[in-house]
């Protein structure tokens, strides 16, 4: 007898019986109004959230993704893979059945994060922004995209289900891109989902859906997907707004793990700033960034989420006596390596075993006659990019360096005034304080101390222990006279939580030479708050920080400037004058 014709008797068994007949005949189950409501409940959301979703098209319409938005101004958030070699402009699709022009910002290959910005209305529906690290594993979620484009009216598709797993790390794919602290879900996401939102079941934004784990014979979800946490987007977001390429950090450090379970420094770059503030090979990490770290994946998954240059504590051990430091980050990449890997990128997916664009049915490879073609420039937006080496859109970063100025604008009009400068004061309420600053040199007294800096020299440590007050303060001069003619680069950073209160201040990057300054601005003022200058890319900075405005002849100044030197005060500057002089002809006389 055949095992089809047993199956068959089985079944007509089953279909015929009375207990099948009466099973029919039964009365309806009552679905109780719990899950009623919670049903209910959930389709609201979904309806709710619907509205911010968007779906991106490749150049020439062949592919495309997913992203959300995120605020009112039309700024999403995707993955980096999904606008990767798309050009500056794209054409994006909303649940209004409207479809919209959109422009690239910033990009973060390492990440797989980018930003666009939708345009052609002030009032783009949006995402409410979540908190990732209170998901727990079997948190209930759904993900929303356009897989494999079905979404031809731009009505996202909706998947349900719960994390998996929390505080997952993907090794890096291809040059660059890398996972960290991830969301694993089993709430199916497939190519096309890529860039879009994971939302809890408040409809709050917690993660970026960005890769799967698949099959071997397909590009296929297989149960397994994983999303980039929104903690480490929102902490990116302000470095991708900029237009740069963004980089990652490191701590200039290596870790691993011991027999008993502990976490120790491997190797350390005395370059440093890790090993400047005491760290070396075999301590034992505690905690980074406030979290414990218990492995050595728990560290590298913590590591990065971070942009190059935040500071984070760190606590360590070293022959049972406990430490706890500030260390400013390091960044990952070269800069010329940076920029040269945004063209680059592996599969974001997972492991085909085609590469991207091998498969014409792949929706989100665009393939390489789809590369080739030239994305459309509306008219009316072309001045919103600005292709430059280092950014992904120049013109944001222009925007943002222009309000920056603004600030700095309330201190007065010094590019009126003479070039040269004479303060006086007194440094920790007793040590008087002159400082002469000509085009030539700059010369400081502080009490019996004398400070020559000419300015034909490479910058030094002057006064000794300040970590370069004197060239500080000439970068102070050039950014309230002549920014455009004196400094060789100028940018707008992101924003980085402040040393002194751990609120959100903007950065803007200044270069001359060899030395670089950070300058921190207030996010809802745009006051300058003081600066970092360091001489050199390895040694720490003279940090300054800025007391009240006052005025001092035709312009405003700080009244205090308080001077630190690595992990050491250095004083508190009091500014009791300042005041404009010419400056003498060559070989000439001061006045």
């Amino acid at each position: 007898m055949s095992i089809r014709y047993m199956r068959a008797s089985l079944l007509a068994t089953i279909l015929f019986s009375p207990c099948w007949e009466s099973l029919a005949q039964a009365a309806p189950v009552e679905v109780p109004q719990a899950v009623r409501d919670a049903e209910e409940k959930r389709i609201e959301v979904m309806k709710e959230v619907a509205p911010s979703v968007v779906a991106i098209f490749s150049v020439g319409g062949g592919g495309g993704g997913s992203g959300v938005l995120i605020d009112a101004d039309g700024f999403a958030v995707t993955n980096f893979h999904v606008v990767q070699g798309q050009g500056g402009f794209l054409k994006c699709g909303l649940n209004d059945g409207k479809i919209y022009d959109a422009v690239l910002v910033g990009i973060d290959p390492t990440g797989d994060v980018a930003v666009i910005q939708l345009l052609g209305r002030k009032d783009f529906p949006h995402a409410r922004i979540g908190d990732s690290d209170e998901v727990r594993m079997g948190d209930t979620t759904f993900a929303m995209g356009n897989p494999f484009l079905l979404a031809t009216d731009f009505q996202p598709t909706v998947t349900y289900g719960m994390v998996s797993g929390v505080h997952r790390y993907q090794y890096p794919a291809g040059t660059f891109l890398e996972y960290t602290d991830c969301l694993q879900v089993d709430a199916s996401i497939n190519p096309g989902n890529s860039g879009g939102p994971l939302f809890n079941m408040q409809g709050e934004l917690i993660g970026i859906n960005g890769r799967i784990s698949v099959e071997k014979r397909g590009r296929v979800n297989v149960g397994a997907g994983y999303a980039i946490s929104i903690n480490q987007v929102m902490h990116f977001l302000d470095h991708l707004k900029s237009g740069r390429v963004v980089d990652h950090a490191t701590l200039g450090a290596t870790v691993s793990g011991t027999a008993d379970g502990t976490v120790v420094i491997d190797r350390i770059l005395e370059s440093s700033e890790a090993y400047r503030r005491g760290l070396r090979r075999d301590d034992e990490i505690i905690t980074f960034a406030g979290r414990p770290i218990r492995s050595v994946n728990q560290f590298k998954n913590i590591l990065g989420i971070y942009p190059k240059g935040w500071v984070v504590p760190i606590s360590f051990r070293r022959d049972g006596q406990r430490h706890d430091i500030q260390v400013r980050l390091m960044g990952l990449h070269r800069r010329a390596e940076l920029a040269g890997g945004s063209e680059e990128g592996g599969d974001p997916e997972g492991p085909p075993e085609k590469k991207p664009g091998d498969d014409p049915q792949d929706p989100e490879s665009p393939g390489p006659h789809k590369q080739a073609a030239k994305p459309e420039i509306p008219e009316q937006y072309a001045e919103m990019y600005e292709d430059r080496p280092e950014f992904a859109n120049y013109y944001f970063n222009a925007q943002a360096q222009a309000r920056l100025f603004k600030g700095i604008a309330a201190w007065g009009n010094f590019a009126e005034q003479p070039v040269g400068w004479s303060i006086t004061g007194k440094l920790n309420e007793t040590t008087p304080v002159q400082i002469r600053m000509l085009p030539e040199a700059l010369a400081g007294r502080f009490g019996e101390q004398f400070a020559v800096q000419e300015l034909k020299n490479d910058f030094a440590d002057l006064p000794a222990g300040s970590g370069g007050f004197l060239a500080a303060l000439e970068q102070l001069k050039h950014l309230l006279a002549d920014p455009k003619d004196y400094f060789t680069e100028c940018y707008y950073l992101g924003s980085e939580p402040s040393l002194e209160t751990g609120d959100r201040v903007d950065v803007l990057i200044t270069t001359r030479s060899l030395v670089t300054s950070r300058w921190y601005f207030k996010r809802d003022s745009g006051e300058l708050l003081g600066f970092d200058t360091s001489l050199a890319e390895d040694v720490d900075p003279c940090e300054i920080r800025f007391g009240e405005l006052v005025s001092l002849g035709p312009v405003r100044f700080p009244q205090t400037m308080t001077i630190r030197y690595g992990d050491k005060p250095f004083g508190v500057l009091s500014i009791e004058s300042l005041q404009f002089f010419a400056a003498p002809a060559p070989g000439g006389k001061n006045p």
